[in-house]
């Protein structure tokens, strides 16, 4: 038996990479998986394709599972509505939501379109709003639910040109911490990952020198989305009693992240005046300072 048997799971963007692997292992862990896939492109703005998920239902059914396709767009509250229904109608249940769609449109902040800005926190952060708040509700009153949010690197530690998707991931951060404590007491649960998988959103970063193109590459062979998936799928489960982290799963490594605490203080008894803050306090604070370092000057270490 399943460690999702009985169940019913919604998993967005589940037409191909992360979504499309976490709903497979879903499926073969038990589940009854809604399969939600607009269709469409990376960078979103499109019309999509509706038999995109239905791609992904056929492969669940093939091999003996039970889902049901959906198209609707996360960015849209009627979108999330109706997935809920869906499942609540299709199956007479909803249990678990894994929610990795998105988009990517990046650029250098200075040159950022106000729609491009738009389109991602749009699909990301309202996105992940509405399905949480679609769902919260139903898990509230049946005192059991689980979300498995995605945040990313990007916005945890930083990367160059990502400004909209690094806003938008470390909302869904803020996000998922305040349904985790307002939830406990219902046994209402959520967390977040910063995937790293090789997938089609990936595959649009631009390679810009022989490190970047060797770090592709090992990405390709070792970091895949599958093991992603097995990570989503276990933080969906009941048995899991987790809420309110963020992890990572880098290969077959999984990492906790901690999350903003104090580092230092510095106090005046007499208070503080702009010349002193500039004379003492920031000084006071140098030490304890992070650095400006993208993704790749943290995670240093070959995957494993």
């Amino acid at each position: 038996m399943g460690i999702l048997e009985g169940k019913v799971v919604l998993v967005t963007g589940a037409a191909g990479g992360i979504g499309k692997e976490c709903a497979l292992i879903a499926a073969r862990e038990g589940a009854k998986v809604v399969v939600n896939d607009l269709g469409g492109s990376v960078k979103g703005g499109d019309a999509g394709d509706a038999s995109a998920a239905q791609k992904t239902v056929d492969e669940i059914k093939k091999a003996g599972g039970e889902a049901v396709a959906n198209s609707d767009s996360v960015s849209l509250k009627s979108g999330a509505e109706n997935m809920i229904a869906q499942a609540l109608d299709t199956f007479g249940g909803l249990h678990s939501i894994i929610s990795p769609a998105g988009i990517l449109r990046d650029g250098m902040f200075h040159k950022m379109p106000d729609e491009d800005w738009d389109a991602v926190l749009e699909v990301h952060l309202k996105g992940s709003y509405n399905i949480t708040r679609a769902a919260i509700n139903h898990f509230r009153e049946q005192e059991e639910g689980s979300f498995v949010l995605f945040t990313s690197t990007s916005g945890l530690i930083g990367n160059i040109g990502q400004a909209n998707y690094a806003a938008a991931k470390m909302g869904i951060a803020g996000l998922s911490r305040i349904i985790a404590m307002e939830g406990a007491n219902k046994n209402v649960r959520s967390n977040i990952i910063a995937p790293f998988a090789w997938t089609r959103m990936i595959a649009t970063i631009p390679v810009k020198d022989e490190a970047s193109a060797q770090r592709v590459e090992r990405m390709k062979n070792a970091m895949r989305a599958e093991q992603v998936g097995n990570f989503s799928v276990a933080l969906a489960s009941p048995q899991c009693k987790t809420s309110g982290q963020i992890f990572s799963v880098r290969g077959n490594e999984i990492v906790l992240f901690s999350q903003p605490r104090p580092v230092k203080s510095v106090a005046r008894v007499d208070g503080w005046t702009p010349e002193t803050i500039l004379s003492h306090g920031i000084p006071a604070m140098e030490g304890g300072y992070t650095d400006l370092g993208a993704t790749a000057s943290v995670f240093t270490w070959e995957p494993v």
